[in-house]
């Protein structure tokens, strides 16, 4: 069965590069509409539309701090705007580790930065979009959290852990909420996934390969990986499936 999106207008939030562009490119390649939402890296997000669209996809990219509501609200805004209709999928991609630091350490500066970008983006862009998904009947939500919410993370991680735990939790309620509405919502939990400003960042060259080593697989993920389950969960084959997370880990964690 080929999944067709046409017709259907989507927002992938911290999509300028990594899983979110990855993302962001298969809904487009399925005929989806897509605004490639950015914080601050503009070029890469323009890169990324020009991409898709040399494809022949629509997209659009726009800027707004999604972990403030008033930036959620202006995103949410803007694709309407861009797109003359209501976003029938999306995809809260945006998320950030901000600072490896231990509970002895932790500030609630560096505290609320992490559960902001992690959980109160997934929570406030949901809330604007849910509306106009209300009025057609149809949507479709996906958090993306992490193998962290069910292990604990890495030294330093426990409070992005946390949040990704959050994300999980909040998904199954957000299901719960929505059922009857036509409105659909599922969480990703990729493991270790190559390819991403996160690893490039946070993990050294040892550990990603004492990492690889004990993955079933043997290899680390791609963005694409969890681009194919993106579109699946976004796609009418996924009809029946609400308030569930998908492991994309290559078995590093088995439920």
């Amino acid at each position: 069965m080929i999944i067709d999106l046409t017709g259907r207008s989507a927002i992938v939030t911290g999509a300028s590069g990594g899983i979110g562009k990855a993302i962001a490119t298969a809904l487009a390649a399925a005929g989806a509409k897509v605004a490639v939402n950015y914080l601050s890296s503009g070029d890469a997000a323009e890169e990324a539309v020009a991409s898709i669209r040399s494809l022949g996809g629509q997209a659009v990219a726009i800027q707004a701090d999604v972990s403030l509501a008033e930036g959620a609200e202006k995103l949410a805004r803007e694709a309407k705007e861009a797109f003359g209709e209501p976003i029938e999928i999306l995809v809260n991609n945006a998320g950030h580790l901000v600072q490896r630091l231990s509970n002895e350490e932790m500030t609630e500066d560096l505290y609320e930065r992490i559960m902001d970008v992690n959980l109160k983006s997934a929570v406030f862009v949901a809330k604007a979009i849910i509306p106009g998904m209300k009025a057609s009947g149809n949507g479709r939500i996906v958090n993306l959290t992490s193998v962290a919410a069910h292990n604990g993370g890495g030294p330093g991680a426990s409070i992005y852990a946390a949040s990704k735990a959050a994300v999980i939790a909040y998904t199954k309620g957000l299901a719960k909420e929505l059922a009857g509405s036509g409105i659909n919502a599922n969480a990703i939990s990729p493991g270790f996934i190559g390819g991403t400003a996160f690893h490039s960042t946070f993990t050294s060259a040892g550990a990603r390969e004492a990492t690889i080593q004990g993955i079933p697989l043997r290899r680390e993920g791609t963005p694409e990986d969890v681009a194919g389950v993106a579109l699946f969960l976004v796609s009418e084959l996924s009809a029946y499936i609400t308030g569930e997370t998908i492991e994309v880990n290559g078995g590093m964690y088995m439920r």
